[in-house]
């Protein structure tokens, strides 16, 4: 650690001239800024890279508390450099926020560690921080491009969902959303009521398969007092609750057929009467429903009222599963990781190209909210830097490359990489001219990558000697 600067009466005027020490050199050259402290917290060594980024000359540091140089959000109430000095114990890329000298709020990665010295006795800390608002615009235009309302996406499908949404969400007319479980096909109806002139009343969800067909029935529509026994004064159902709003019916292909009859009359006359009365009550409630089912094979089958369908399908939205848009993966482990690190006062980093790799090669049956459950459980084990493999559930891991036909000299990045491809193949039927189109490359650059990484498309001979060419047959499979 260099020496503490003397006092103008004592120094000597030919340091002022004298070449710069070797380690203040090598300290200069570093794109992250470095300072050091003594016992008493005052700066005694200040690089350029920190001038940069704080914008305080190195004159004005040195001698300085370091809390009133680095003026971060953590410095009165939970130093890390005090931490490290206390317990000894370095901290890595811990992000926080930092005022500039002129008053900025500047997001900064920072890295602590102990000085000693040639006796092995503490003398100080040494922290680094990098500056990280590139990195931070970068992440909010992002989230700006690939985001409408809560529901986030770089799919293509997903955004010809987003073109649609603005005037689905202008418009009065009933919505059929259909998609797999854990899609987000909530959040779809959600976004379309904040954004629809209905957003200052209420949204009321009911789950029409997780109720009994009687009980459902009083929910949605209320009762009198006496209409049934222990019914001893009136109760507001879900359409009363949602008067002027939206109301959003779950699993509407679960309902009975009486109680199709029902909801025919509402959406054909706009009134329903609670149990017990024989007054009708003005339905004032945009209604948007959601399956999981296709309702027009409900219909087919004789399973659910054709006319029903017909009044609930104006607007067809369908929700594509996870398994065909891979590539929003990355977009919503860091999601879930920002989200997570929020609730839980967490200081992940994000996640590792091994731990991606095994994500990406995953088929998602219970979709988003399935990914969503995994970094959750990641965040159990992993408290902080980066989540890896050992963080996530064994069977995802174990069935990146069960078998010896995948090579495994193929790295993580190549793993992620033959994912998306393949993901983007299948959705497109494996038609390669599609996918190169879909995709924004031409396809011999599609070609090429696909023999790179040993992809075959159904019925081509299999060429054993590529590194995936196991891992891509038992993606076909699925």
């Amino acid at each position: 650690m260099p020496d503490r600067p003397q006092d103008e009466g004592s120094r000597d005027p030919a340091a002022d001239t004298a070449p710069a020490a070797p380690h203040s050199v090598i300290l200069d050259s570093l794109t992250e800024g470095v300072f050091t402290v003594g016992h008493d917290w005052t700066i005694t060594c200040f690089n350029r890279a920190a001038e940069r980024i704080t914008g305080i000359p190195k004159e004005r540091a040195l001698d300085k508390p370091c809390k009133d140089i680095f003026r971060a959000n953590i410095c009165e109430s939970e130093c890390t450099l005090r931490q490290t000095i206390e317990t000894g114990v370095p901290i890595i890329g811990k992000r926080i926020t930092i005022l500039d000298a002129q008053g900025n709020r500047k997001p900064v990665s920072i890295s602590t560690a102990i000085l000693r010295d040639e006796s092995g006795r503490v003398v100080g800390g040494v922290e680094t921080f990098r500056d990280l608002t590139a990195i931070e615009h970068l992440r909010k235009q992002l989230r700006r491009d690939f985001r409408f309302e809560d529901i986030i996406s770089s799919s293509p499908r997903m955004h010809e969902l987003f073109t649609l949404l603005p005037d689905v969400s202008d418009s009065q007319s009933t919505v059929l959303i259909e998609g797999e479980t854990g899609t987000g096909k909530e959040l779809v109806a959600r976004a379309i009521h904040n954004q629809s002139r209905r957003c200052q009343r209420p949204f009321v969800a009911v789950n029409c398969g997780a109720l009994p067909d009687t009980l459902l029935e009083s929910e949605l529509f209320g009762y009198k007092a006496g209409a049934f026994t222990d019914a001893r004064k009136d109760k507001l159902g879900r359409f009363a609750l949602a008067d002027g709003g939206t109301l959003f019916l779950d699993e509407i292909g679960d309902v009975s057929p009486a109680l199709q009859v029902r909801l025919l009359r509402v959406l054909q006359e706009r009134v329903y009467e609670p149990l017990g009365s024989v007054h009708p009550v003005k339905a004032d409630v945009r209604i948007i429903t959601a399956t999981n089912k296709t309702l027009s094979q409900l219909v087919s089958k004789g399973q659910f009222r054709e006319d029903l369908y017909y009044r609930i399908n104006v607007v067809r939205l369908e929700i594509p599963p996870l398994r065909e848009r891979m590539e929003d993966i990355p977009l919503l482990v860091e999601h879930f990781i920002d989200r997570l690190n929020s609730l839980q006062g967490r200081e992940v980093a994000g996640i590792s190209d091994d731990a991606l790799a095994c994500l990406m090669a995953h088929a998602f049956p219970g979709n988003i909210r399935e990914l969503e459950n995994i970094i959750e459980r990641a965040f159990v084990v992993c408290h902080s830097g980066w989540i890896q493999p050992a963080h996530l559930p064994v069977n995802l891991c174990a069935a990146l490359h069960p078998d010896s036909t995948a090579s495994p000299s193929m790295n993580s990045f190549e793993q992620v990489e033959a994912s998306f491809l393949l993901s983007a193949l299948r959705r497109n039927k494996w038609s390669r001219l599609e996918t190169a189109r879909q995709l924004g490359i031409h396809k011999t650059t599609l070609f090429r990558k696909m023999k790179s990484l040993g992809i075959q498309a159904p019925g081509a001979k299999p060429a054993r000697s590529q590194a995936v060419d196991g891992h891509a047959r038992r993606t076909r499979a699925r």
